[in-house]
């Protein structure tokens, strides 16, 4: 079976959660959602998940537990969460903006806000999904700081970026100044695509493997079981 790209972009995105333990998972957007509930049916099955209100779930949707306000905001502080959010801005760093798009005191465009994000970043493990891989998103400087890079987090003992992952490939931060890195590009995508997609000087090892291909069991556990209405394609449609 041929996987398509979004089913490698959910393979990325749950990578992210490979080997986590018991954590909780915090995936925004739907190829995150899947990813997420693919690791916990195949490679990572003690992680968390939840309704986000107050209940903790399995892929299927089955209640497993409660988790109150408060026990959550513990997972959150005390780095036990990996949360994959979205960025409407993203730079070489890792520094995220999903407030607004010119200066903040005046800003050309308004969106979502800072919301939970300097929390989330400061205090847990946080990846990033991009389903629209393009230099207005992947900039040389953020327009507004919300979540925070490598460079503006000096101290916080649970800060960590571990991918970000697109739907043309999967970065990550491992150069010595922390900036971004391409670690693979996913089937029928050029290393000169991303270049040109990108607002910025990436990292390029000299050879870029692959995003990995779903194995026949975890396709099937993609088409079959977990997104079988094809909920995937509302974001990436190749």
């Amino acid at each position: 079976m041929t996987a398509t790209r979004a089913e490698h972009c959910v393979i990325a995105c749950a990578e992210a959660w490979r080997g986590a333990g018991e954590i909780l998972a915090s995936p925004m957007g739907l190829i995150p959602s899947v990813g997420a509930r693919l690791a916990r049916l195949t490679f990572s099955p003690d992680l968390l998940l939840t309704d986000g209100e107050a209940m903790l779930v399995g892929p299927d949707g089955t209640v497993e537990g409660w988790l109150p306000y408060r026990r959550h905001l513990d997972l959150v502080t005390g780095g036990r969460r990996h949360v994959m959010m979205g960025a409407s801005q993203i730079d070489r760093f890792g520094n995220q903006n999903i407030a607004c798009i010119g200066d903040w005191a005046q800003p050309r465009r308004q969106l979502l806000g800072v919301r939970g994000a300097p929390v989330n970043t400061l205090n847990n493990p946080t990846s990033y999904w991009i389903p629209r891989h393009s230099r207005r998103v992947f900039v040389r400087r953020v327009d507004m700081v919300c979540g925070v890079g490598y460079d503006h987090a000096d101290g916080a003992r649970h800060h960590r970026i571990p991918r970000v992952v697109s739907d043309l490939g999967v970065f990550d931060f491992a150069t010595p100044d922390r900036s971004m890195r391409l670690a693979s590009v996913h089937p029928g995508v050029s290393v000169e695509e991303v270049r040109e997609a990108t607002g910025f000087a990436l990292t390029v090892p000299d050879e870029v493997p692959y995003t990995r291909d779903p194995t026949p069991a975890e396709l099937r556990l993609i088409r079959e079981v977990i997104d079988p209405e094809n909920t995937r394609a509302r974001e990436v449609d190749r």
